[in-house]
Parts: C-alpha cells; structure tokens; sequence
C-alpha cells in the first residue's frame, strides 16, 4: 500500500492528534503521520508526539515579525517533509492564503459543531444557549476564513436537558476521535458513504 503522507498541526491536548496517530498504527490505514508541528511550546500534544517518535516541530508566533514570516518558517518545515496533506487538529489559527495555496484542496480540519451552525470559538455554550437538540462535529477542507470551507463529514450526537459545556463537549470529543481518522481515511480512499457506529454520520465529496 502506498501511504499519504500527514503532517499534523496543534495547539492543545492534541487528543484528535492521538487518534489519528493510532489509526496511522494500522497496517491497513492509508496514511502515515510524519510531523507534528505546534505553535505553542507548552502544547500537552507535544509530549504524545515525542512517545510515539513523531519528529515535533515549535513554531511560536511570537518570534516573527509578521504572520507571513510566521507561515512562511512553517512551509519550510512543509518542503522538508513534502506532506500530502495537513491535518488541523485543534491548531487555533486562521491560516493564510499563503500557507493555504501550496496546499489547496489538502488541509483538513475538525470542528466541534455541525458547521455551518456555530463557526468559531465557545461552540458548545452557544449550542446550550439556542436550545439545540442535536449537536456534533464536522470534518472540512480549509479554505480562507473560519470554518467555511467544504464540508467532508460530519457526526452527530444528543444534547441532554441536564448537559453543561463539560458533558457535551466530552461527548462531541468522543465523536471526533472517530470521526477524524475515518474522514480522512475516506478523504484519501474516495469512498463516498460510510456506516459509522454509534453516530449519525454523513459524508459528502466532490
């Protein structure tokens, strides 16, 4: 099997991380994990990545002028790997045109609502506040601006009367860990429809 090569962009705990390194542990799973690029130096994510020998690679805003040289540091990393595509996995930064171009079409992401309701930040108090019923996850491609590009996937999960921020978000978060190494998994075989277990999953690729 030939496998797409991923690099996978953090900021936090990096738990979507993990699950898609664990499915890249496979033999049948059509991608391997090569890099792991954080742009917070004290990312708990890092740590995951080192255990499993991921090379890590810290890219602080901070130390650059601009966010074009910011980008621009992090394409070069890019180069170095030549990743198939990039996977953002609670990575809590709008990317450019200039980091996006080179890789059109190829940057992944997943987002806790079922987009296009609730782009952005504090999805699941804004969830609460509406009274939805239903609630979830979307896989997307990348696009310029925030949370607006093609849909991919997407799980869905209950919203119970009793739910705070906490227990639906650890519910959503279970969701994602499942979501995202199939959605990428499809993203990268073609296949268009998918029976996922325990979620209500719906899949569209052009």
């Amino acid at each position: 099997m030939k496998y797409k090569a991923i690099i996978i962009f953090i900021s936090g705990s990096g738990s979507n991380m993990e699950a898609l390194i664990e499915a890249s542990e496979s033999p049948d799973y059509p991608a391997r994990i090569v890099a792991v690029i954080s742009d917070q130096p004290r990312a708990a994510g890092i740590e995951k990545a080192k255990n499993k020998n991921i090379p890590i690679y810290i890219v602080e805003r901070k130390n650059f002028l601009s966010k074009k040289q910011h980008e621009e540091n992090i394409l070069e990393h890019l180069r170095e790997y030549k990743p198939d595509i990039l996977c953002l996995a609670g990575y809590m930064r709008l990317l450019s045109t200039h980091l996006i171009a080179p890789y059109q079409g190829r940057i992944l992401n997943i987002h806790p609502s079922l987009l296009p309701l609730f782009p952005g930040l504090n999805t699941h108090q804004r969830t609460l506040d509406v009274g939805m019923k239903i609630a979830g996850c979307t896989v997307h491609i990348v696009t310029e601006g925030m949370d607006v590009g093609p849909i991919l996937a997407q799980a869905a999960v209950r919203v119970f009367e009793d739910d705070t921020c906490e227990t639906l978000a650890k519910r959503i978060l279970r969701a994602e860990h499942s979501l995202y190494p199939t959605a990428l998994k499809y993203f990268i075989t073609g296949h268009k429809t998918l029976e996922h277990e325990n979620t209500q999953t719906l899949f569209s690729f052009r």
